[in-house]
Formats: C-alpha cells, structure tokens, sequence
C-alpha cells in the first residue's frame, strides 16, 4: 500500500451536482484504496445543498474523505465568481496550515486559480485536471461574449492562467485524445509533465440492466403512463448552452413522424414547463413528452425504459475536449445513442463499439434519414456494454488516476 497522503481536491462543481456525485466522489472513494486520503473542498448551491447534504454525507461516511464544503454564490454575475474565489483561497489556505497537502488536485477554471496559488506560493504539488478547456468552452457556450469588452477581459486572463497553471502543473489529465493532441502543441506544455487521458468514467456496477429489477420498472413505466407498446427515446441531462436543445426536438418530432407510439423521456433536473415549451416549438404535443428529475442512484432504471438515448452537443473548439459523462451511462445500460459528430472522441467510440447513429449534420434530412433507421437497425446491447467496459469504466479510470499520482508524489 502507498505510504499515506494528504490530497485537497478543489471543484467549482458541488458534491450535491449529479457531477459531483458521478465525477468525484466515485474517483476520490477508488483512490483511498491505496493510501490516499482526501479533503474535498466544493462550492455548494444553496437549495441543493439543502436537498443532499445527507444522502452526500452518507455516501463519504465509509471512506477517509473530510467534505468542506462552502456556499456558491450567483449574484451578481461576476463579483459573485470573485467573493468564490476568494472564500475558496481562504479556506484552502486554512486547511493546509492545519493539515499540511502533500498535492492539490484542481478542476480547470476557477480551482485551478486556487490550485496554481498553493503551487506558487505554499509548494504544494498540482495536479491540472483539464475536464474542459475552460475559457474557451464560456465563449462557446454563450456565457461569454469577446464582443463585450468586460467579458473579453475575463477571457483573456482566464487564458493566461490557463498557460501558466500548464506550465506549472505537476501532472495533466484530460479526458479525451483529442484534446491531448491539441495541448501536446501547446508552446507552455513541458513534454516531461505527465499527461494522461482519462475519460468520464461509468460505475459498471450501478449502470448494471441486470440489476434493474423488474416489477420496479414495471412500478414505475405504470407511474409514467408509459404503455407496453410506446417506443421511447430518452434524454439524459440538463439541456440548453451546449446541448442543442432545438435541434434535440426537431430530430425526436421525425421520430414521432415515423413511429406514432413514440415516448420521448427526458431524465433531467429542469423544470418541465421548460422542456414542454421546447418540443411544442418542434410541434411535438405534451402528452409525448415525460420529464423526470432523478437522483444519481434512479438514472439506470429510468434509462432502462428505453429503447434509443438522443444528444447533440454543440460541435465546436472547446468540445473537443468533451467527454460526456452520459455516453458512459448509456452504453453501460446497453442502449444505443443517436449523437452527432465534433465532440471529443465520442464518434470514434460509438463507430469502434457500433453502438449508434453519429449525424454528420444536424437537419432535418439527416433527422429524417436516422429516424428511419430506428426502424429496422439492430444493436447488440452486450456489445455496447463492453464497450462500456473498455473504454469508460471506473477500474481503469482509477488505474490511471493511481499512476499519475504516483508519478507526482514518489
């Protein structure tokens, strides 16, 4: 067993977030196999927070892993961000001179401002964990305009502290080749730092078909008003920013145009007044529609009541380094994906494992054409299963997670 170390991980993301409960704490809890033990240090929103503090607090009670967690703050825009920062650099320096780290492991943004300060100032090794290419993905996703002078700053300093936290990093993770490529060219990345591609993982053993029991889905397919003939296509996420929400409901409106008993499900935290309003937009009625909130725990069962899982993500810079954790969920559960092409690795892996439809463009005729082929395409659900396997699941992410920290505190 490696000698004990002391790891404050920093995310922007809350434990109480379906990514907190997905992407972190699953990772955290691996890794204490081995000796590590955590201090999680997150910015919590405030009605979330109310809602999970338990069932999260139930989660880590087993593991040796402290839970900090400070509140997020939203208003107003900005200076909220700022007061964040500066309550998440506080802390951190609080922790440390109670508990000296032995390494800082970041989210890219906001944490790993915090992460490069302890690296500068208190000599605490970095880990960068680059789940996206922060700055750029603010301007992709439209929270962020370079047209607007302020917002341009903002930008430009997040770019630099991206090149310096690079620079400075002990270690990298990225979570797809395809944005391994692009920071090997960077000018700022020293080839000796180690990088390593670790995609978002999948507990294989919770997004499991053979344990969904059957008189529970049958319960709930009842509670849904699902029907034994619907054929139901799902929806797994928030929608809006980056996932195109309009062209989600253009594609299922050709679905309903081809098969007349389709369900569409969307297993989402927004409010269903939202996404009715959207597929009334595409002229798909409200008695097609079923909109689900469900905790981490929910998700297989609810994702076992269909037959297909759509989504379409915006193709662009910043996507590249996309590795959406729903994928992993889906192929886990057997289902195939209808999803479009430019979004980090996520073609090649639905093309190597056949295990969906990848839309070279997004209109209607490719819809059209898609649609159709629901009809009479056949997939092996044991195959995409094990593609799964092979390429998302938690063991491996955990293997390689393991290397890199060694790699950084031998």
């Amino acid at each position: 067993m490696t000698t004990t170390k002391n790891i404050l991980f920093i995310s922007y993301d809350g434990m109480t977030d379906p990514l907190g409960q997905s992407q972190v704490i699953p990772y955290l809890a691996g890794l204490t196999k081995w000796g590590y033990r955590f201090t999680i240090l997150s910015c919590e929103k405030p009605a979330k927070f109310s809602h999970s503090k338990e069932y999260v607090e139930k989660i880590l009670k087993d593991y040796p892993v402290t839970w900090v967690p400070i509140l997020y703050h939203k208003n107003p825009p900005v200076f909220s961000t700022v007061y964040d920062v500066a309550m998440l650099q506080r802390k951190a320096g609080q922790l440390h001179a109670r508990d000296p780290f032995d390494m800082v492991h970041t989210r890219a943004g906001i944490p790993a401002l915090i992460g490069l300060w302890m690296k500068k100032k208190l000599g605490v090794k970095f880990l960068h964990d680059m789940r996206e290419f922060y700055a750029d993905s603010r301007i992709d996703g439209g929270m962020w305009s370079r047209k607007n002078i302020f917002y341009n700053a903002i930008y430009r300093y997040f770019k630099m502290k991206e090149a310096h936290q690079v620079a400075s990093a002990d270690g990298i993770v990225c979570l797809t080749y395809a944005a391994e490529k692009i920071i090997r060219t960077w000018p700022q990345y020293r080839k000796e730092t180690p990088l390593k591609v670790i995609p978002c993982s999948v507990d294989m053993d919770l997004f499991d078909p053979e344990k969904i029991d059957r008189q529970q889905k049958d319960l709930v397919a009842r509670e849904l008003q699902l029907e034994a003939g619907d054929f139901v296509v799902s929806y797994l996420g928030s929608i809006g920013g980056w996932y195109l929400t309009d062209e989600m409901m253009q594609f299922c409106r050709s679905v309903m145009d081809r098969i007349g008993e389709t369900k569409f499900l969307f297993i989402s935290p927004h409010e269903r007044g939202i996404i009715i309003d959207a597929a009334a937009k595409a002229g798909i009625p409200a008695d097609k529609v079923i909109v689900r909130n469900a905790r981490r725990h929910e998700v297989p069962l609810l994702l076992s009541l269909s037959r297909y899982s759509v989504f379409f993500i915006k193709p662009c810079y910043s996507k590249q380094s996309s590795s959406p954790t729903k994928h992993g969920e889906i192929m886990a559960m057997g289902l195939p994906v209808i999803t479009n092409y430019g979004v980090g690795d996520v073609a090649a892996i639905v093309e190597e494992f056949d295990s969906g439809i990848v839309l070279k463009k997004l209109d209607k005729n490719n819809y059209d054409n898609a649609a159709a082929q629901l009809l009479w395409s056949t997939f092996d659900a044991q195959r995409i299963r094990s593609g799964a396997r092979a390429f998302y699941s938690l063991d491996h992410a955990l293997q390689k997670y393991r290397e890199v920290y060694r790699s950084i505190l031998a």
